[in-house]
């Protein structure tokens, strides 16, 4: 889930509460907050709190909320976790510290040491392209066994690697394996994951329920119409040009949609008039806007 912004640490709370009832109402499983779609790296530790806080009051159980814990800093993961289960949160989700790249040995003495500290079941998230680095299979392999480690979510784009997480969960049968790309959701499934952690769920949901269910019932020609739509959907990541293009095309998509502002976290800029037409181009073309 994005974090809906007015301003330099100022949560948008009325784009906030419109953004979980739109999101829920599409049917979702549950809900990842502070992660890469959320900004959670350039925001205010206190916001961060602020949007705990606030998502799982609204949510009040109705889902499980899964809270992004990821620092450079050991003590504000935990601190954050502890926030977290303190208002009412089901999951935490870490990747790998960032700025110094951890080698593997390091990854696993992170986790180790994190995990014990945690009052919440904790999900891996695999996102090599911010964190430089990545959790190798091996190196899943050691951790698998921990009790309070329940899955990982992999944003890697490598079905081949996903492939060999699929094979090492199979040792540990309560572990989940999750995509973040989701133009993979379907491949990913197919080869034995468990679902996604998809961005665009936020704009329209309920393809994203409908999507997982028919490839749960193998019927291929209710996928593919429906993946010739998410893939229609997809276009609107590609509008800009850098790291923050997926997240400036999810928030322009939901302003345009009237739920919450589009304003990014700094340094960060929203996008400008002509790449806001783009995006709203998709939207008529899917009939999501006029």
């Amino acid at each position: 889930m994005i974090t809906p912004l007015l301003g330099r640490d100022h949560l948008d709370h009325g784009g906030l509460e419109r953004l979980i009832e739109h999101i829920l109402a599409g049917g979702v499983h549950g809900l990842f907050i502070l992660g890469t779609s959320g900004e959670a790296p350039c925001l205010s530790h206190e916001l961060r709190r602020q949007v705990v806080t606030r998502v799982c009051r609204q949510v009040a159980g109705r889902v499980p909320v899964l809270v992004g814990i990821t620092d450079t800093s050991l003590s504000e993961a935990i601190a954050i976790a502890r926030h977290s289960a303190d208002a009412g949160a089901q999951g935490l989700v870490t990747a790998a510290p960032y700025y110094f790249p951890a080698g593997q040995p390091e990854l696993i003495e992170f986790v180790r040491l994190l995990v014990p500290e945690l009052p919440l079941p904790l999900y891996l998230y695999n996102m090599p392209q911010m964190t430089k680095t990545q959790f190798d299979p091996e190196t899943i392999k050691q951790l698998v066994d921990i009790p309070g480690i329940i899955g990982l979510k992999d944003s890697s784009a490598d079905l081949r690697y996903f492939g060999q997480l699929v094979e090492v969960a199979k040792t540990r049968p309560d572990w989940r394996i999750l995509v973040g790309p989701e133009h993979l959701l379907v491949d990913t499934m197919r080869i034995g994951g468990h679902g996604g952690v998809n961005g665009g769920a936020q704009i329209e949901p309920r393809l994203f329920v409908n999507l997982y269910e028919a490839v749960k019932r193998n019927d291929a020609a209710r996928v593919s119409e429906l993946q010739q739509r998410l893939l229609k959907l997809g276009a609107i990541y590609r509008v800009g040009h850098h790291a923050s293009a997926v997240i400036k095309g999810m928030k322009c998509a939901l302003s345009l949609l009237g739920i919450c502002d589009d304003t990014m976290a700094e340094p960060m800029r929203k996008f400008n008039a002509p790449e806001r037409a783009k995006v709203r181009a998709v939207l008529v073309e899917l009939g999501l806007v006029k």
